[in-house]
């Protein structure tokens, strides 16, 4: 590989992150989600070149989960040894982790055809699940992902368009159950950013294999997005303004509970006027 480095808006951007939210403390172990997508690979190239000259000590592993894709098995050695050497150029210690996920969340069967329901959700959940628990195994504090900046701001306009919650990723955010600090380091970098910087690590991203790579609700929203923006330049900045805690915000208040409910209507019923029964006169 040849000499590792970054360019100065970059690392700028980069440790602006990190000492904004805190991501990075003296002798941390921080394990890196390697998935061999564009992000992860080109996350790992980061974290490795500010290991060379950093503030602070801290070390580095690399950990790719294995899905449980169907796959040809030539082609799934070769891209783990494509992985495992990209690491060893790198001075990483280098994790590979066989699962059943595909099939658990997804519902892939042997034709990798999806036949399960909300598989998205279920596959980040598994994947995250085993992402912690590997790092709490070997003993690393940290586990740090590639989202970038664009994947913030989708995930916040699709709680808003698929769960009706106004929600997103934080660049840090603990996980109570396995005691691992999730951080993501390329919080300000934009992807097409990433795109520029992956050539730096002289390698291709691997393809993605899940059969919902480009139909997925994100995809949806990313190009939603890429559209808006091609009419009015300034929509992504401003759902992007909108997802920061401080702006002004303006929402009606919270729904009642059937019990509160009653006792508003009740309490109405008592304020109207009782009506007088008409008196019936008899005609002799």
């Amino acid at each position: 590989m040849q000499e590792k480095r970054l360019p100065r808006e970059y690392i700028r951007r980069i440790w602006r992150a990190i000492y904004e939210f805190g991501l990075l403390e003296p002798n941390d172990r921080i394990l890196i989600g390697l998935s061999g997508g564009k992000d992860s690979l080109f996350l790992l190239y980061v974290m490795a070149v500010l290991r060379e000259h950093p503030p602070f000590p801290f070390e580095l592993g690399a950990v790719t989960v294995d899905m449980g894709f169907p796959e040809n098995v030539n082609t799934a050695t070769s891209e783990r040894e494509a992985l495992a050497q990209y690491c060893r150029d790198l001075d990483v210690p280098y994790i590979w982790v066989p699962t059943r996920i595909a099939e658990a969340a997804l519902g892939i069967s042997s034709d990798n055809r999806v036949t399960g329901k909300d598989p998205c959700a279920r596959c980040s959940h598994f994947r995250r699940a085993v992402l912690a628990e590997t790092a709490a195994k070997h003993g690393y504090q940290k586990l740090a992902l590639g989202h970038h900046h664009d994947d913030a701001v989708e995930t916040f306009l699709l709680s808003i368009l698929y769960s009706g919650q106004i929600r997103t990723f934080t660049p840090k955010a603990h996980m109570d159950r396995s005691g691992i600090t999730v951080i993501r380091p390329l919080c300000y970098l934009r992807e097409h950013e990433v795109k520029k910087g992956i050539a730096l690590t002289g390698l291709t991203p691997l393809a993605s294999r899940c059969p919902l790579d480009c139909t997925s609700q994100r995809a949806v929203v990313k190009n939603l997005l890429r559209d808006l923006a091609h009419d009015n330049r300034f929509v992504y900045t401003n759902v992007a303004a909108a997802m920061r805690a401080g702006r002004p915000c303006e929402l009606w208040p919270p729904v009642l509970r059937p019990q509160e409910r009653r006792e508003l209507n009740f309490g109405a019923w008592q304020h109207q006027p009782k009506r007088r029964k008409e008196e019936h006169v008899d005609d002799d």
